[in-house]
């Protein structure tokens, strides 16, 4: 079985709703997933835009959510998650903090990529680790990746 990741909100290369980005109610949207191989120990989200600031000339990767050591049990995460599964640590996304912060794209339309990971380790504490540091800590241990992609632009 392949291993994958989707929401009931959107479809691959679908547009986001509003509800999930700062135009809305700036929840995370649930996600989903399954055939995580065996042997994975912990998982890891990094949802991020690629596109930033202006998808005709970006400049940077704008980091929305960081998480790591996800018990590889669960098998998704609900939308607006208040709690997240036990052992689950968060990183720092690119407004400074801890926790989802929704598509709030400047101009043009952004691709936000929900990519997974299924490791073969379970991390150590990395203290609020930015999208670089948890990316340099999984290097080597990344036993197979999941992706969606949503689309979202604000409207005029």
């Amino acid at each position: 079985m392949p291993f994958t990741i989707a929401s009931p909100a959107f479809t691959q290369n679908g547009k986001i709703p509003s509800r999930y980005t700062c135009d809305g109610e700036n929840l995370s949207p649930a996600l989903a997933w399954s055939g995580v191989p065996e042997g994975t120990k912990s998982l890891a989200l990094i949802v991020a835009d690629p596109d930033a600031p202006d998808p005709a000339a970006p400049k940077m990767t704008w980091v929305h959510w960081v998480l790591y050591n996800i018990p590889p049990d669960e098998r998704g995460l609900n939308e607006g998650v208040a709690e997240l599964p036990a052992g689950t640590l968060q990183g720092r996304n690119d407004w400074k903090r801890a926790g989802y912060g929704g598509p709030c794209p400047p101009i043009g339309s952004h691709r936000y990529f929900f990519k997974l990971y299924a490791l073969d380790t379970v991390l150590g504490d990395l203290e609020n680790p930015s999208m670089g540091k948890l990316e340099k800590s999984l290097q080597g241990h990344v036993i197979a990746e999941a992706e969606l992609v949503g689309l979202y632009q604000r409207g005029r």
